[in-house]
């Protein structure tokens, strides 16, 4: 069975929401993030993987701005320069005003979206929305931006305007990502350093639904700036909190007075450590070590970030029982999804294993599913 397309789902409801073919369509992958959770923030390095699985934006010329969603079928009549509303237009409304802002902005559009991409799962549905919206919206402008150019506009889409003080990670692997491949992108630079990335990784949804702009991710991004500034007082040249080295972990401990405040440091040093060193596993293909410091990132994150949830904990200790490399939570964190690899012929019994003692626990079933690291942004043929 081929795989579901996006691109033509959003050809059809285009057509069927508007009476009329569109002009333009786009497609963005989501991403897995196989370590570097809450580094990109904090100038450290993150080390993402494109999924198959895409948002695609198909657009229209007209003289205002209509949205519609195979989510959300209401037609959304968008007011560019009003506040936002607080529902997923607002994505593309914010994408809107960073391409005008740029001058790379057409006057109107009606625009279809459909992704494949779960909405809540930590797998950037956003970011693939943002960068899709960017590259089709540019295009019906007639411009033709550049990679660095759609991760700038959906970044501060975002960030700037939605106002989720993500970091550039989501974006920069959703235009980036190449098939067959891992990103090791170091934010503080802007090196990108492209790892082979071979064989299946494993998604287990926890069924725990997050919504970023509910404050978790903000507040935890005031936490990271408040310990940075403390920090400052002894290190004045210090810029990000991944610039700490793990031999000056125990002193920017003991300067700081509030227990949350360390704990965000200190998964932040130890992440970017692991960070570095799953990209030199994955170099070397030795799976068992990245799946090694996968286990131990997920510690980090439940135990230092607090950003966990049971049901991930539960899917991370079920994987590590029965025999996979690793397992973790990807993303934001707070609901979401696991990611899990395993030794190949044992993927689908692991996998399996991991699902009944869920249900076991919680008394539903998880959904799951697999990818191969895919490629990035891309403009879409129209079938008609």
């Amino acid at each position: 069975m081929p795989p579901r397309s996006p691109a033509r789902h959003a050809e059809s409801l285009f057509r069927r929401t508007f009476g009329s073919g569109p002009d333009v369509i786009a497609s963005a992958p989501g991403r897995v993030n196989l370590l570097g959770e809450h580094t990109d923030y904090n100038g450290g390095p993150v080390f993402p993987v494109a999924l198959e699985r895409r948002t695609a934006v198909a657009a229209g010329r007209f003289d205002a701005w209509e949205l519609v969603s195979s989510a959300e079928p209401d037609v959304v009549t968008a007011d560019i320069e009003a506040p936002m509303q607080g529902r997923w237009s607002d994505y593309l409304v914010g994408v809107v005003r960073e391409l005008r802002a740029i001058g790379a902005a057409p006057g109107g559009a009606r625009i279809a979206v459909d992704s494949s991409v779960p909405i809540g799962a930590g797998l950037s549905s956003s970011a693939a929305l943002t960068v899709s919206g960017a590259r089709a919206l540019s295009l019906l402008a007639g411009k033709r931006l550049s990679l660095e150019q759609l991760v700038d506009v959906a970044f501060r889409a975002e960030h700037d305007q939605v106002g989720v003080r993500v970091g550039r990670m989501d974006q920069t692997i959703s235009a980036h990502g190449k098939a067959g491949t891992a990103l090791l992108f170091e934010t503080a630079t802007g090196t990108l350093e492209r790892v082979p990335m071979p064989g299946r990784i494993w998604i287990v949804e926890t069924g725990v639904s997050h919504k970023l702009t509910g404050g978790e991710l903000n507040d935890r991004r005031r936490e990271c700036d408040q310990a940075l500034a403390l920090l400052q007082g002894r290190w004045p040249s210090l810029r990000f909190l991944a610039e700490i080295l793990p031999s000056d972990l125990p002193a920017a401990e003991d300067l700081l007075a509030e227990d949350a405040l360390r704990r965000r440091v200190r998964h932040v040093v130890t992440e970017t450590a692991r960070t570095r060193a799953a990209a030199a596993a994955l170099e070397g293909r030795d799976l068992a070590e990245l799946g090694r410091l996968m286990l131990a990132g997920h510690r980090s994150l439940q135990v230092d970030y607090q950003s966990s949830v049971a049901e991930a904990d539960a899917i991370v200790a079920s994987a590590a029982a029965r025999g996979a490399y690793g397992a973790r939570l990807s993303g934001a964190g707070w609901g979401g999804a696991v990611l899990l690899l395993a030794p190949e012929p044992h993927e689908r019994p692991i996998v399996a294993g991991v699902v009944d003692d869920f249900v076991e626990r919680f008394g539903r079933r998880p959904v799951t599913w697999s990818t191969h690291a895919a490629g990035g942004v891309r403009r879409e043929p129209i079938r008609g």
